[in-house]
């Protein structure tokens, strides 16, 4: 079995180095993906940092890869050699379970993630069960493709799971990494659209991107304003806010949405909920059903993530520029193997 070429973390916090893993047998249900692109997310800063306090080292992160199939188990389904795929966050799932046979894969209890005890796709290859593997549309550029596998699938999941409509006005907080694709989502999606964001240098960026207009997420007397506002907030952002005064945004009905891990505790009076109705909910990424819908959106609208590209030889520059927060908004590596 030939080797894999990789970069790995040995330790937290490292540098990455160069690391050479063999994969050992394909699985039945598995495809093996010869690496194009990768995405660089949040989360695998937070992997390479044990910051979740669940990381194995040696760690081959990445999870945001997009490659042709080169290879495929006796059980794959629907997908054939040579397609070009995208894997996110998650590796696999069990198929049976409740969640799963009910078309929320992302829910399985057994799902695999693509980079916890899993060599991810800062490789030249990698390896995801076939229902994970999810084909990009040709109109779809596979060299800015990758964050949309998580970044992306996980601010549109909620305009499908909640119904949200061309008419709703919904907020977004944090314009970066996930919060830029927030916005143009919901730009395209018909609805009215806010951005909250403590960068003055980004109120311009986000109108460009669609925004209807860009309220400083640091002043309190711009957000007060918004009073009985909005019908849904996806807050992107993971540091705490005044989040009483934010769900006095909310028009009856509406929604908090956290998809950015904010780690200090949520303090919420339950008045400021039981009044207006609103509730408070969060989600993690996606369906592959919705990641195929999400394609298909991007696809039809002309949507892309703003991206920044370092060859994968320059990986650890990469990171750097990331924890500096100097992304924008998303980097992609291009694999520079031979």
């Amino acid at each position: 079995m030939n080797k894999v070429r990789a970069w790995a973390a040995h330790a937290a916090g490292a540098k990455l180095e160069r690391y050479d893993y063999t994969p050992g047998p394909l699985g039945e249900e598995e495809v093996e993906i010869a690496v194009e692109y990768c995405g660089v997310c949040h989360s695998d800063l937070s992997m390479i940092d044990n910051a979740w306090n669940f990381t194995t080292y040696p760690l081959v992160a990445g999870h945001e890869a997009v490659g042709k199939i080169v290879a495929m188990g006796a059980q794959v389904k629907g997908l054939s050699i040579g397609q070009r795929v995208g894997v996110g966050w998650t590796n696999s799932s069990c198929l049976h379970c409740a969640p799963c046979v009910g078309g929320d894969h992302h829910l399985c209890g057994d799902s695999q993630a693509t980079i916890s005890n899993h060599p991810g796709g800062f490789a030249e290859r990698m390896r995801a069960q076939w229902i994970w593997a999810v084909p990009l549309p040709p109109e779809v550029r596979p060299e800015i493709a990758g964050p949309l596998f998580c970044g992306g699938i996980t601010v549109f999941s909620p305009f499908v799971e909640f119904g949200v409509s061309p008419t709703s006005r919904v907020g977004v907080i944090g314009i970066g990494g996930l919060g830029h694709l927030a916005v143009k989502f919901a730009k395209a999606w018909g609805c009215e659209v806010t951005a909250l964001t403590s960068s003055a240098a980004k109120h311009a960026e986000a109108k460009a991107m669609g925004a209807h207009r860009v309220v400083s997420s640091s002043d309190a007397a711009e957000i007060a304003a918004m009073a009985g506002n909005l019908d849904l907030v996806i807050v992107t952002v993971n540091v705490p806010m005044d989040w009483e005064a934010v769900i006095a945004t909310l028009a009856p009905k509406g929604r908090l949405h956290f998809v950015g891990a904010v780690l200090e505790p949520i303090q919420v009076q339950a008045f400021s909920l039981i009044g207006g109705q609103r509730s408070i909910s969060g989600s993690p990424i996606g369906s592959p059903a919705n990641m195929a819908k999400m394609l298909d959106f991007c696809a039809r609208h002309g949507i892309e993530p703003q991206v920044e590209h370092f060859p994968m030889r320059r990986i650890n520059e990469a990171l750097d520029h990331l924890r500096a927060g100097k992304a924008r908004y998303r980097i992609v590596l291009d694999a520079d193997w031979e």
